[in-house]
């Protein structure tokens, strides 16, 4: 069995962590107007500075700045593209009486475009951080493209300046996108991950039906969405691996979504011209590894079958018997191992301990190097 000297690695992980309490109390006094921009900035360097060493004396090859300067996975990378806006974000009320935040809706309100670096100057410092001659790789994690269409739809995209959506809109998207990746290639990035929720919802029959009162056909919508990744793919620099990390949900260790892959698996596994998925394989919400079958050779799935969400071990036993059984339909060779998702993929974090990190990081490593083989 060979060892993976590339992204991804036989041990990786999604990319947040929990916030530290310092730069929590720093965006609050950001929010007030009692610091400025700049001086967040420097708290959020340091923050990064110190999940960069936890992360290499945890013993990953890919390094992440923990998303520390986002709000949300999403919306702070979409809203600097041209051409888009957000909604204000709103508190629900569910039926128990607890309250939940709603994550802003993204709209398209004029013609999609690069209208700056967007996430240059994170890179080259997350980059500067990482300890020489280790063979770590720094990787950057930005919102899929098809966060700009699921959950508006079509309502939430501009008439005016995209009367129909193919090609034009998914064109300036993937154009915009491609601009993205060519900036930071430039810089020397060689490892993004796009996170993706839309084609996991779309395993969901609550989601799919969604989808169906919006005016999307579920059973079409994966199909144009491997179309549409694979614009951007297209446009992707020489030697960059790009990922893709499908998730079901992961505010404050809640899901919005369940059910198998099946509906999407050929959508996403052959049709897409990606390098790698991170499939969440945490509980049964997954269902089956079968859809796993459509896995083309020279692709790689990273299974992620340790929890985020709660602080209870996985044991090595039961995580080795889940490989052998994703093995029955895609070659072990062809498979590597996470954890389900960030520990953070907002600001509020999963209901977890910052030591469960470490602990679930650590499982994570052993046990890849006991079925991979140590590097």
């Amino acid at each position: 069995m060979t060892l993976r000297t590339t992204p991804p690695f036989r041990a990786d992980h999604v990319g947040s962590f929990l916030r530290p309490k310092f730069l929590l109390e720093a965006r609050e006094q950001k929010a007030k107007g009692e610091i400025t921009v700049e001086q967040l900035r420097k708290v959020e360097d340091k923050a990064i500075t110190e999940i960069v060493r936890f992360q290499e004396d945890v013993g990953l090859q890919s390094i992440t700045d923990g998303e520390f300067r986002r709000t949300y996975f999403h919306v702070d990378f979409l809203e600097q593209i041209g051409g888009v806006k957000s909604d204000i974000p709103v508190t629900i009320v569910k039926p128990d009486g607890t309250q939940e935040l709603a994550p802003p809706v993204m709209r398209v309100v004029d013609k999609v475009r690069h209208v700056k670096d967007i996430q240059l100057a994170d890179f080259q410092y997350l980059k500067s951080q990482i300890t020489p001659g280790r063979g770590s790789v720094a990787k950057v994690t930005i919102p899929s493209p098809t966060m700009l269409h699921f959950r508006g739809g079509r309502a939430g995209i501009s008439k005016e300046h995209y009367p129909e959506l193919e090609p034009t809109f998914y064109d300036d998207v993937a154009q915009a996108y491609g601009d993205e990746l060519r900036s930071l290639a430039a810089a020397g990035c060689t490892y993004v991950q796009m996170d993706d929720t839309n084609l996991a919802y779309l395993c969901d029959e609550k989601m799919r039906e969604a989808a169906r009162q919006r005016g999307d056909d579920p059973n079409e919508l994966p199909h144009r969405y491997a179309k549409f990744i694979n614009k951007v793919v297209a446009q992707k620099p020489a030697g960059m691996t790009l990922a893709m990390h499908l998730c079901r949900g992961n505010f404050k260790s809640t899901h919005a979504a369940s059910g198998n892959y099946e509906p999407v698996a050929e959508a996403l596994l052959s049709e897409m011209n990606l390098d790698a998925y991170f499939l969440e394989y945490d509980d049964d919400r997954s269902g089956d590894f079968r859809p796993l079958r459509f896995l083309p050779k020279g692709k790689i799935v990273v299974l992620g079958l340790v929890t985020t969400k709660f602080g209870a071990m996985e044991s090595k036993d039961d995580l080795k018997r889940r490989i052998d059984e994703a093995a029955q339909y895609a070659p072990l060779e062809q498979l590597c191992l996470s954890p389900q998702c960030g520990f953070s993929s907002t600001v509020h974090g999963n209901d977890i301990a910052v030591e469960a990190q470490r602990a679930k990081l650590r499982l994570v490593i052993e046990t890849a190097q006991e079925v991979w083989g140590k590097a």
